[in-house]
């Protein structure tokens, strides 16, 4: 192929917005010619390595914007450290199952036992996917709404919470709220109610919900939303970060 050719390819290319293409030219000319293809073959690869590229700048940009607090997968977490917490019951969620079907997640147990997490997990394959993602907490959550509220935008900021097809909300539990801002919650998920998922991470059973929400009524119709449709895993294991912290003393212990 002439230089006059590969530089009017390299024009168009960028004019097309298949940067690529325009930028790795040669190397694709090269693989051709390496794996002896046909026209119809080297177009396809061209197709694949620009749509991978597209996807994977996609997945980038939407991780950015979701506020996730960290990107672990589940690779990154130790079942073995849970024995009741039953591994095939999180690899069918990361199915996303779930997600096409606007079902919710509730990751329930002690501080420390990976509830975060899975959460984060399983958003960042949803991420992966294509689904939008958005994380807070639930006190981060209620402080943004109150604020908005008190300006007359909480219509605006509602939106924020409602976009994305997956909502992860931490700490439920963590802090009790007053029934004004359990209102603010109940509004969130009566309007996200069989529209997007939410996963959400708790310290507290159900059945302490009401003095989570500060009030049991009000309680009972979040609950009543939530688990109309949601799949509910308990994690009762022992704590990570004490098993690091109990390491880490054993091993000044042994030092001294």
């Amino acid at each position: 192929m002439s230089e006059l050719v590969t530089t009017r390819i390299r024009s168009t290319a960028s004019k097309l917005g298949l940067p690529h293409l325009a930028e790795g030219l040669q190397s694709l000319l090269g693989r051709a010619d390496a794996g002896k293809l046909g026209y119809v073959d080297f177009f396809d690869l061209v197709l694949e390595e620009e749509l991978a590229l597209r996807e994977d700048r996609r997945f980038r940009h939407a991780l950015r914007i979701s506020k996730l607090p960290h990107h672990k997968t589940l690779d990154d977490y130790d079942f073995s450290f849970q024995p009741d917490l039953d591994p095939r019951k999180i690899r069918d969620l990361a199915s996303l199952a779930f997600a096409e079907t606007k079902t919710n997640v509730a990751l329930l147990g002690p501080p420390g036992v990976g509830k975060t997490h899975i959460a984060v997990a399983l958003a960042v394959a949803a991420c992966r996917a294509g689904f939008t993602i958005y994380f807070t907490t639930l006190d981060d959550m209620v402080r943004q709404l109150k604020a908005a509220d008190s300006i007359g935008r909480l219509g605006s900021k509602l939106h924020t919470y409602l976009r994305p097809h997956i909502l992860v909300v931490d700490e439920v539990g963590y802090l009790p709220l007053e029934r004004e801002e359990g209102n603010l919650v109940f509004q969130l998920i009566s309007k996200r109610y069989e529209k997007g998922s939410i996963i959400l991470t708790s310290n507290k059973s159900f059945s302490e919900f009401g003095q989570v929400f500060g009030d049991e009524v009000l309680a009972t119709a979040i609950l009543d939303r939530l688990l109309h449709h949601c799949e509910v895993v308990p994690i009762n294991g022992p704590s990570y970060r004490l098993k690091n912290r109990l390491t880490a003393i054993d091993g000044e212990a042994g030092i001294a």
